[in-house]
């Protein structure tokens, strides 16, 4: 019977509803409708700041690493160098002391602290001890003929020697000594540091006045710190319960990896996002990159993400070049894989031309694991970083085109304008399928489509803003 009330009464409700939006429309509009639909609001508002990702803040020994001794024994943890905690610390000198006169200099933008090696590589691992030395092994192998490694205090690149001579043998004679790539090209800013192009870098060098200007300045003096090099591997160990850490210190010890590999060690998992986020906050590289530890992606194409990223870059030197495997869309490495893995693919970039900004909806390859950023790009991405599952590629990329205008400069270096966001270069590269994925394809699709959906919403209504989480 007291069902039958419930109906009775809905059904009054609805003519009651009905009669009033056909005889009194603007009543009904603004005493019905639009109430309901703050009320919706209100509640998606609420519900977002409840289910938004929310990133833990690390522990205290998630700042340190480990690495190995030239004599083959395991370091103590050391202090990991952290560029976020500096610029987070120049951020808030003007909220904190509101008393610093007008004109007193301090900058408007916290720069980011200058790069101490050429390139950083962040591997996320977790339980990838039966995939990791192959990754690495390609990895090392790359990075060493093309990059070399810094020896003590910034001299002349230091290799084990059974590399350096198994490198020396299997790079052409016409490359040996060059660089992976031509130095920075005209639209970086002019670094006295940072050696020009000359007639001997190759093809790719240029002769506008602003390059022969740039040439022409002295030499930077004996005490000047010296142009970085080399590279460096943070390997974030996220809470593996197998034998990564060891493999990854073993590798180190074979291949005289000393303090250039570096384990960060994470308490409790964070996910794959996380992870990366963490690692990009303490890199010290020109460039940094991150790289799946299954080693699907060739590593070798990171010149070519060089390449592109200086392609794209502006006048403050912000760019992004992402890894994209949608050239072997119709490959047989894609037409091999099962029919619902496809549609799964397919279906979810429909969600993200749906549900991302313009620049970001165009990427045909978003969750590729093998994106590069230039150093000036990282203080405007990493910061205000949430996700900590696989959406976070998305979310660096809508950061990227949502960051603040730097201006854009002439050929003689004098500001023209402005350029809103970091352009994104998309590059292919050379992609396998390699066993032992732990993406479930069903589930993990879900949790995707949702997550961008909460990420989008955060976005919209302003549960995420440009601004720092809590210390």
């Amino acid at each position: 019977m007291a069902m039958e009330d419930l109906v009775g009464w809905l059904e009054q409700l609805v003519w009651l509803l009905w009669e009033t939006a056909r005889e009194r429309p603007a009543y009904f509009l603004f005493a019905t409708i639009l109430p309901l639909a703050a009320l919706a609001a209100f509640c998606i508002y609420v519900t977002l700041h409840l289910i938004a990702p929310k990133p833990r803040l690390p522990f205290p020994s998630e700042k340190t690493y480990i690495t190995t001794h030239p004599d083959g024994s395991t370091s103590s943890p050391r202090p990991l160098p952290c560029w976020y905690d500096r610029w987070r610390a120049e951020g808030s000198l003007a909220q904190e002391y509101p008393t610093i006169p007008k004109g007193f200099p301090l900058p408007s933008e916290p720069a980011i602290e200058p790069a101490e090696v050429e390139v950083s590589v962040v591997i996320p691992a977790y339980n990838e001890e039966a995939r990791l030395v192959p990754a690495l092994e390609e990895m090392v192998e790359y990075l060493d003929q093309q990059f070399g490694r810094p020896g003590a205090n910034g001299g002349p690149s230091l290799l084990h020697p059974e590399r350096q001579e198994r490198s020396a043998e299997k790079q052409p004679a016409s490359q040996r000594g060059k660089r992976a790539t031509t130095p920075h090209r005209l639209v970086f800013r002019p670094d006295p540091l940072t050696p020009r192009p000359s007639s001997s870098d190759g093809p790719a060098s240029f002769s506008s006045p602003a390059a022969t200007a740039a040439a022409a300045q002295p030499p930077p003096s004996p005490t000047a710190p010296r142009p970085c090099s080399g590279y460096e591997i943070l390997l974030i160990d996220d809470g593996s319960r197998d034998r990564t850490v060891e493999v990854a210190l073993a590798f180190a010890r074979k291949h005289g990896l000393h303090d250039v590999l570096r384990v960060v060690r994470l308490e409790k998992n964070r996910g794959k996002g996380g992870a990366v986020t963490h690692g990009l906050r303490h890199v010290r590289g020109r460039y940094a990159v991150f790289a799946d530890a299954d080693g699907a992606s060739r590593f070798s194409d990171l010149g070519r993400l060089i390449e592109g990223c200086e392609d794209v870059v502006d006048g403050s030197n912000r760019g992004v070049a992402i890894g994209s495997r949608a050239h072997l869309v119709g490959s047989e490495a894609v037409v091999k894989r099962s029919a619902i893995r496809n549609f799964l693919m397919r279906s979810f970039h429909f969600v993200i031309m749906i549900l991302t900004p313009p620049a970001t909806s165009r990427i045909r390859d978003t969750q590729c694991g093998f994106k590069l950023f230039s150093r000036a790009a990282l203080p405007h991405i990493v910061p205000y970083m949430h996700a900590e599952g696989w959406i976070f590629d998305i979310e660096m990329l809508m950061l990227a085109e949502s960051a603040p205008p730097t201006p854009v400069l002439a050929s003689d270096g004098s500001v023209i304008g402005t350029s809103s966001g970091i352009r994104v270069a998309e590059v292919p590269v050379g992609w396998h399928e390699v066993a032992g994925s732990k993406v479930n394809l069903v589930q993990d699709s879900v949790k995707m489509a949702v997550g961008l959906a909460v990420l989008r919403a955060s976005w919209m209504l302003g549960v995420y803003r440009r601004r720092l989480p809590p210390a």
